[in-house]
């Protein structure tokens, strides 16, 4: 037996979008951009698609932009904003993903910037007291701050943070990659002006996402060539994988609630039988809080061990698969930032688990079974 608790990395693809992307293959292979009746046809697979989702985010379809995925999206956001709008200071936390930090990072190293670190507290939860702080010290800023950290589950009160931002005319940017289709959003409440999604974090396939930009704000293309996209990203669409986005996301909020309880369900599960049956577990952040942490994620961290290094190396062998951390740098001989960050002196391992509408109580009981033969 395997079980697979690496929903946060990647979802495994409904059933229903790969019939749907192997069906499209076959008929829908025209660029969007062609003339002709089949280039057309295209088209409107690509518009309806940016339609459905502006519908579900209560948006305008004019404000969703298609991009390879959230890596791109997150870049594209902070490069062109910063640049286009002459930006010399920044605020971003140090547990945000990588797409954020590493161009954040760049640019300052590159002198464009000055960097701001916003601090938080041991769960991970943004002071917005520093918040303000750090905008009244600065005249015009970018802010980046994700709605749910990837590897603690941890949420930031997104209305609040952009009411802070508006306040003072500071430009909003959050990483929504964790909560896109997981969580209900309403732009029209929300003072945010970038938000990134990709569609493999919630069923669909992967290389395809979308960045909202906000018509409160204008960028150049970061990707420069044909004029798709309205003419803000370069490069033919990927039809199949716009068309599976729509859907995988129509699906996700079609069936939210009941995929949220039953998701949770399993979550606090797992919770009871660490506690129980697993010596000294700990949880990171607010992990064990159902309604104040993102339920599809639980990360806990365990005894010191001789076998910290190989960890999910042997819980693998074993038949588990979970992570230590963002999947982003798996393989790689560094270590969670995150957790680093939030226990810096701790030598406990860390390991995340995440769950998806797929997972059921057999999995984590194999799961429980498996660590017990570790610990």
């Amino acid at each position: 037996m395997k079980v697979y608790l690496d929903n946060a990395a990647t979802t495994p693809m409904a059933p229903e979008i790969i019939e749907l992307m192997s069906e499209m293959m076959k008929t829908h292979f025209a660029n969007p951009s062609s003339v002709h009746s089949f280039g057309r046809e295209s088209k409107i697979i690509v518009e309806k698609a940016r339609k459905t989702i502006a519908e579900l985010l209560h948006t305008s379809p004019g404000n969703i932009f298609f991009t390879s995925g959230g890596t791109e999206a997150d870049n594209m956001a902070i490069k062109c904003a910063i640049n286009d709008h002459k930006i010399t200071h920044a605020i971003t936390s140090k547990l945000s993903h990588h797409a954020v930090l590493y161009p954040l990072e760049d640019l300052a190293a590159e002198g464009k910037i000055k960097l701001s670190y916003i601090d938080f507290d041991e769960n991970g939860t943004v002071s917005l007291p520093h918040l303000k702080e750090l905008l009244e010290d600065n005249e015009r800023t970018f802010v980046s701050i994700m709605h749910a950290n990837n590897e603690i589950g941890t949420i930031q009160p997104l209305k609040e943070i952009g009411e802070i931002c508006k306040e003072h005319n500071a430009i909003f940017h959050s990483d929504t990659v964790q909560t896109m289709a997981h969580f209900p959003f309403n732009l029209q409440e929300l003072n945010i002006d970038f938000m990134a999604a990709s569609a493999h974090k919630f069923h669909g396939p992967k290389g395809v996402g979308f960045v909202y930009i906000s018509e409160n704000i204008q960028i150049k293309p970061m990707l420069r060539g044909g004029g798709q996209e309205r003419n803000m990203r370069a490069g033919t669409e990927n039809i199949c994988g716009i068309a599976a986005m729509a859907m995988a996301m129509e699906m996700a909020y079609t069936n939210l609630e009941e995929e949220t309880t039953y998701i949770k369900g399993l979550k606090k599960y797992m919770i009871e039988k660490l506690k129980t049956e697993i010596n000294d577990v700990q949880f990171y952040g607010k992990c064990t809080d159902l309604d104040d942490s993102l339920y599809t994620v639980l990360s806990c961290h365990f005894p010191e061990t001789d076998i910290a290094e190989m960890l999910l190396f042997n819980l693998d062998i074993l038949g588990v698969a979970c992570s230590g951390g963002s999947a982003c740098v798996s393989g790689g001989s560094k270590g969670s930032h995150v957790f680093s960050a939030i226990m810096p002196n701790s030598k406990r391992p860390g390991i995340r688990f995440s769950f998806s509408k797929y997972n059921t109580k057999e999995d984590i009981d194999f799961a429980i079974e498996k660590l017990k033969e570790l610990f």
